[in-house]
C-alpha cells in the first residue's frame, strides 16, 4: 500500500512537472499570436474563459467602470484584485514562488511593474494597437506597456487659499505663510527625485529642507485620502496629488482645484500578462480593450491616456515622465533621502 501511494504521489507530481512547461508555452503562444484571424482567437478563447483576473492599485471605483465595460462588450467577468503598489508585487511575487498561478493580469506603479519583469513573472504581448502608445509607454524588452500617466500635480482648498496666493516655485513654499498647511503623500520618493534632479541635486536637496525646517508638512498614506483632506480644509495645500483624482472631486462640487509647480514629474503606470496566465486569451482581449476603448474610458475618468490619438487639455503642459527602469534602480538612495528630508526629519 504504501509502496503504491509512494508511486502514485511520483507520477502525479511528474505530470505536473510536464505540464508546467506546457502551461507557460500556451500562455506565450496566444500573447505572441498575431496572425490574421487573432481577433477571432482571442474572443472565442475568452469566452470559454469565461473570466480574467487582475490585481491592481488603481482606485476601486475606477475599475469598477472598465470592469462593466469590458464585460458589457465580450461577456468576459473582470475580477479585481485591488491593493496599493507595494502590496500587489508582494502578492504576484510570493505566489509564482509557491508555483501558484492565480492572477492573468498585473496592473500598478512604473517601477513596481518593472520589479516584476526583472523576477521574470512577465510575458509579452504582441497587439496592433501597440503602435498607438507614445513614446517610452513601451519598454525595451516590451513585457508590460503603459495604458495612461500618473500626473504628480499640487492641490488646493479653494475656500481656504486665494488662487492668486498660490506658490509660483518650490522656494516658494518656504514662505511663513505655509506654516502647517502643508501635505504630502508618504510613498511619493519617485516624485521626490524627479523634482530634485530636475532642479538641480544640491540646490533641490536644500529646497525641500528649507521647506520643511520652515513650515513642516503633514504626511499622509494614500493619495485619494489626502486629496480627501484638502477638500474638508484639514491640508489646504497638497504637494502631491494625481491630477485625475482631483478632476473626478471636484467635477462633484468639492472645494478643490490642481496647479502645476514646475517641474511637473509623471510616472508610467504598467500593465503586465502573467509569464503563468491560467486565463491568457481573456487577458490578452483586456489588453486590447485598454487599448482601445478603454483609453476614452480612462479620458472621461479624469486619466491622462497613452494613447497618441487621445487628445486631453490635461497633458497639454511640459513634464518629465520618470524612467521605471532608473527610479527602480536608484529605489534605495532616493527613498531614503525622502525619508531623512521629508518624512522623518532630524530636530
Amino acid at each position: 500500500m504504501k509502496d503504491d501511494l509512494i508511486c502514485l504521489l511520483t507520477s502525479a507530481f511528474c505530470l505536473l512537472a510536464a505540464a508546467a512547461p506546457a502551461f507557460a508555452q500556451s500562455s506565450a503562444a496566444v500573447a505572441l499570436y498575431d496572425g490574421a484571424d487573432r481577433a477571432q482567437r482571442l474572443i472565442e478563447g475568452a469566452k470559454k474563459e469565461g473570466v480574467v483576473t487582475i490585481y491592481t492599485s488603481a482606485p476601486t471605483d475606477d475599475m469598477a467602470v472598465l470592469a462593466a465595460a469590458f464585460e458589457k462588450k465580450h461577456g468576459v467577468k473582470l475580477q479585481v484584485w485591488r491593493a496599493s503598489s507595494e502590496k500587489v508585487v508582494q502578492r504576484a511575487v510570493s505566489e509564482a514562488r509557491a508555483n501558484r498561478f492565480d492572477v492573468d493580469i498585473i496592473e500598478t506603479n512604473g517601477p513596481d511593474i518593472e520589479a516584476l519583469h526583472r523576477e521574470k513573472l512577465l510575458q509579452e504581448v504582441r497587439s496592433p494597437h501597440l503602435a498607438d502608445l507614445i513614446p517610452g509607454a513601451i519598454p525595451p524588452h516590451r513585457e508590460w506597456l503603459s495604458m495612461r500617466l500618473n500626473i504628480w500635480v499640487a492641490a488646493y482648498n479653494t475656500k481656504l487659499v486665494r488662487k492668486e496666493d498660490l506658490p509660483k516655485t518650490y522656494e516658494d513654499l518656504a514662505n511663513p505663510r505655509w506654516k502647517g498647511k502643508l501635505g504630502i503623500e508618504g510613498g511619493d520618493a519617485n516624485w521626490f527625485s524627479g523634482v530634485v534632479k530636475q532642479i538641480g541635486e544640491e540646490k533641490g536637496l536644500k529646497v525641500f529642507r528649507d521647506i520643511v525646517g520652515a513650515n513642516g508638512v503633514s504626511v499622509r498614506v494614500g493619495h485619494t485620502l489626502l486629496t480627501n483632506l484638502v477638500v474638508a480644509g484639514e491640508i489646504p495645500l497638497a504637494l502631491t496629488v494625481y491630477n485625475y483624482r482631483v478632476e473626478q472631486t471636484k467635477t462633484n462640487g468639492a472645494p478643490i482645484d490642481w496647479f502645476i509647480i514646475p517641474p511637473t514629474i509623471a510616472r508610467f503606470q504598467g500593465m503586465g500578462l502573467a509569464r503563468r496566465a491560467p486565463r491568457p486569451h481573456a487577458a490578452v482581449l483586456y489588453f486590447d480593450f485598454m487599448l482601445t476603448d478603454g483609453q476614452e474610458i480612462l479620458l472621461k475618468r479624469g486619466f491622462i491616456p497613452t494613447s497618441k490619438s487621445i487628445k486631453t487639455p490635461l497633458n497639454q503642459f511640459p513634464m518629465t515622465l520618470l524612467d521605471p527602469r532608473i527610479a527602480l534602480d536608484e529605489h534605495e538612495k532616493w527613498s531614503a533621502l525622502f525619508k531623512d528630508i521629508v518624512l522623518n526629519p532630524a530636530r
